[in-house]
């Protein structure tokens, strides 16, 4: 009897001793992305991606999809800053990153006239591709500069779709093509020319 009890003893007390120590070993996790330490089953820390179980004292982390997010979004300038200017150029390869697909997109801009143009007209519009690099639908306004008019909206959106519709299909690497087939991608158009400095220039 008095054996049982020491046993008794001792296994509680190694459970004591061992969740305070296991539930602090839990908080020191590695937040930055692709720090994935080697997972095992001697291991008392923890890896990412982390397996969650019952038994386990703290949290767990879920692997979480990093280089590629729900919804993409990019913004394009008609006159880009000068530092920027590198961006807005077409790459000459398979697009194989995501850097890869905002130059491409930006690359492919072609505002409207001047005489046409609306100053300081943003205009946002969302859509998904193809593993092919074709659109799977026609781009959906989900942003437009409060007071233009119908007509200014229209001016854009033909000017986005006319310039999607010339770069398309884009070259895309099967790597990128795969992770890239159906998520969203919103892009932010911004007409950022002085308008009425380049129709007095053009009289």
């Amino acid at each position: 009897m008095l054996q049982r009890i020491a046993i008794s003893l001792t296994l509680a007390a190694a459970i004591l001793f061992a969740g305070p120590a296991g539930a602090r070993n839990y908080h020191h996790i590695n937040p930055i992305p692709f720090s994935h330490s080697p997972c095992s089953v001697f291991d008392r820390r923890p890896c990412t991606p982390q397996f969650c179980s019952a038994l386990h004292h703290g949290p767990c982390i879920p692997e979480i999809n990093y280089p590629y997010g729900e919804n993409l979004q990019v913004t394009v300038q008609t006159v880009p800053p000068k530092e920027d200017e590198a961006k807005y150029q077409r790459p000459d390869h398979d697009l194989d990153t995501i850097g890869d697909l905002f130059s491409a997109l930006r690359s492919c801009w072609s505002p409207p006239p001047p005489d046409q143009a609306h100053e300081g007209m943003q205009m946002s519009v969302r859509f998904s591709f193809k593993k092919s690099g074709e659109l799977i639908g026609p781009p959906r306004i989900t942003f437009a500069t409060a007071g233009a008019s119908a007509d200014a909206r229209a001016t854009y959106l033909k000017a986005i779709n006319d310039s999607l519709d010339a770069c398309l299909p884009l070259k895309f690497t099967s790597g990128l093509g795969g992770a890239l087939a159906g998520r969203p991608i919103m892009i932010r158009y911004v007409d950022n020319r002085d308008i009425g400095k380049s129709s007095s220039e053009n009289r």
